[in-house]
């Protein structure tokens, strides 16, 4: 891989930081969401009843499990930000060679997490541990860069909302067909190991495809004037991006109760509800409010805004969340509705959420004269990785303490209330939290336009001043800029 200076200016060919982005760009960037949710998704919906009830691990050592090896993975995604944030190739660019070269090991890395070999019970354990750490760490060499795509193909709100939506549309394809296929199979009686196997393995060949159409079509367009950002730079724009601090304490509360309740989901609706095959309903119903809320998104963000769409999404999750936990038995239509309600609020903010990580890029740029997306995306996806750890070893542990019993045909009063706190009011609670950071965001829509204009503003009076002294870059100018120029005001 070719790397250039530190002080060589990247200059692509085309810049569409305005422009519209095209649907081969835009269906191209959501396959590399899809591909990524073949291993995470898979992870997040079915690991934790493999674990359980096909290899035969204990949920509260599975729940350890889980959020040991997820507390690895959210420095695992630091470790890949400064990875990236180093790296640049003068052929593929910053992000894309990393998709390329470390997909089919993900991929791989997958299909063996889900083989536990029966090598007795500590055997098991350390081979458990041993396959999702790599498989963790596998994915934030992917992910990361794949995220950070997003914020180098374009400076445009309305177009990054357009990203979003398509990522988030390529992930709730691969969760609908894994909840309308998979997971009504996931019964005692089935051979269960056979099935993960076959899957996980035919998911080595869709997802390898998948990646390979995002490569292809996904380009860097924003320029960039420090291609390799130093270990001295990110902490810089890190300490001074409070949009992003906030962002990621708002999203770690909000993955919290999403990872509690998707963990659970299939135990809520095969031991509490005793209805299985609304899996499918579920599924079904999340893709179709997808698809409506994708093609909605960029009117509700010129109308709202994304902070305020965000704080709406929280809201949804919460009476979503409550309906679930408080749903009788007796009524297992009233349950499916506050699960099928809940995860239309996750989807939305899952769309929303990556246009405002996207945004406290420049933010950081404005701030230092270093664009960085690598250790912005990969602090932003620490945050949520450590909710997402707590989240799942919630679920788990909640489990144990109710006393569940892996294949038992009806669950205690004690499993049953677990799961429901787990699947309903856990999510409530954590989604309220993160509504109440985002009460206080300063990086409205309006502040970022205003942020891009003078960064941009700042580069043209860089390059005039290079004339002068072609040593000069953008970054220095910025610091020069910062000392004689009052900021501007933060609403």
């Amino acid at each position: 891989m070719t790397v250039t200076s530190n002080d060589t200016a990247a200059k692509p060919a085309t810049n569409q930081q305005a422009g519209r982005l095209s649907a081969k760009t835009l269906i191209g960037y959501g396959a590399g969401d899809a591909a990524n949710n073949l291993a995470f998704t898979t992870a997040t919906m079915f690991l934790l009843v493999y674990y359980t009830d096909v290899a035969g691990i204990g949920a509260a050592a599975a729940g350890t499990l889980l959020l040991v090896v997820r507390i690895f993975d959210a420095f695992a995604d630091v470790f890949a930000g400064r990875i990236v944030d180093r790296t640049y190739s003068k052929r593929f660019g910053k992000f894309r060679p990393f998709i390329l070269f470390g997909s089919l090991p993900l991929l791989l890395l997958s299909f063996l997490t889900f083989n536990v070999p029966q090598i007795g019970e500590t055997g098991m354990l350390i081979y458990a541990y041993l396959t999702y750490a790599a498989l963790g760490l596998a994915y934030s060499l992917v992910n990361i860069p794949y995220g950070s795509l997003a914020g180098a193909m374009t400076q445009s709100s309305s177009e990054r909302a357009r990203l979003s939506s398509a990522r988030t549309i390529g992930a709730v394809i691969v969760g609908a067909v894994l909840g309308i296929v998979v997971a009504p199979l996931i019964t005692p009686e089935r051979d269960l190991q056979t099935l993960f196997t076959f899957m996980t393995l035919g998911f080595v060949v869709v997802g390898f495809a998948l990646y390979m159409f995002t490569f292809f079509t996904a380009k860097e367009t924003v320029r960039r004037d420090v291609t390799k950002v130093t270990m001295r730079q990110s902490f810089a724009i890190l300490k001074h991006n409070r949009p992003l601090a906030m962002l990621c304490i708002s999203s770690f509360f909000f993955l919290t109760g999403m990872l509690a309740m998707s963990t659970v989901q299939l135990y809520y609706l095969r031991d509490v509800l005793q209805a299985i095959e609304l899996y499918a309903a579920v599924s079904i119903v999340q893709i179709i409010g997808t698809f409506g809320i994708g093609a909605m998104m960029p009117w509700i963000v010129r109308t709202l805004g994304k902070r305020n769409a965000y704080m709406l999404g929280g809201a949804v999750v919460v009476l979503g969340g409550v309906t679930a936990f408080m749903a009788p038995t007796t009524l297992p239509w009233l349950g499916f509705a506050g699960l099928a309600i809940a995860t239309l609020g996750v989807s939305f903010n899952g769309m929303l959420v990556w246009a405002l990580e996207a945004d406290t890029v420049e933010y950081g740029e404005w701030k230092t004269g270093v664009r960085a997306e690598g250790i912005i995306y990969a602090l932003f996806s620490f945050t949520r990785k450590t909710g997402q750890a707590i989240g799942g070893a919630l679920a788990a542990y909640a489990l144990a303490v109710g006393g569940y019993v892996a294949g038992a045909a009806e669950q205690s009063e004690a499993a049953d209330l677990a799961i429901r706190a787990a699947v309903g009011l856990v999510p409530a609670i954590f989604s309220l939290l993160a509504v109440g950071v985002m009460v206080l965001y300063p990086l409205t829509d309006a502040r970022h336009r205003e942020i891009v204009a003078e960064i941009e503003q700042r580069r043209t009076e860089t390059e005039a001043l290079r004339t002068i002294d072609p040593s000069l870059s953008t970054a220095a100018f910025a610091t020069r800029a910062d000392a004689s120029t009052p900021p501007i005001k933060e609403s």
